[in-house]
């Protein structure tokens, strides 16, 4: 997706050699317009697809998911990070190391929101070790609910995030691919 390579080019902020900071847009501040066109394109992306709902992780997947669900008029659901006093015990749950935090987060879906034979589309901000997206399989897998596919906005093609998954048979569809960071360039993947 074009736009949003422009909109990394010129906001995206290299931290060390594999961190990349879009808070202008997508993971502090919002650009809802720009949202709003990631989702129109994944709806576009899975459109030959049967989905009952999608799938993401709070906090930064929540606005593209939102926006492709939108787009193609099915629920959205987010995994939490942290248990409430309204999240009832039974929950689906999966442990999931953040490389940016430096923490594993348990992360759990109510029940009730994702149940067997469910047809689901996962969307998520970034992939890069894979471990937020593989959390998300795991509980999916939990609710014998079947995968149809993991929508990307950013992915970091350098890392082992794809492999994992493509390891797993899982369809993957990235907006913007990133094949390196060099002298503070970023270079996509064509």
């Amino acid at each position: 997706m074009k736009l949003l390579e422009e909109r990394i080019r010129q906001d995206g902020r290299i931290l060390g050699k594999d961190i990349l900071k879009v808070d202008t847009f997508l993971n502090h501040q919002i650009d809802p317009e720009l949202m709003q066109k990631i989702g129109d394109e994944f709806a576009t992306i899975f459109r030959d697809v049967a989905i009952d709902k999608i799938l993401t992780v709070e906090s930064s997947g929540i606005e593209p998911a939102v926006m492709t669900g939108l787009a193609l008029h099915v629920p959205v659901v987010f995994a939490r990070k942290n248990k409430s006093l309204t999240l009832p015990d039974g929950v689906w749950t999966a442990d999931v190391y953040s490389f940016t935090k430096q923490t594993i987060n348990h992360i759990m879906i109510d029940q009730r929101f994702l149940t067997a034979g469910e047809r689901v589309l996962i969307i998520d901000d970034f992939l890069a070790n894979g471990q937020a997206v593989a959390g998300l399989v795991a509980i999916v897998t939990q609710a014998h609910a079947e995968i149809v596919g993991a929508g990307i906005v950013i992915e970091k093609a350098f890392q082992q995030g794809r492999q994992l998954l493509d390891e797993a048979g899982i369809r993957v569809e990235s907006l913007a691919r990133i094949a390196a960071f060099e002298n503070g360039q970023i270079t996509f993947m064509a």
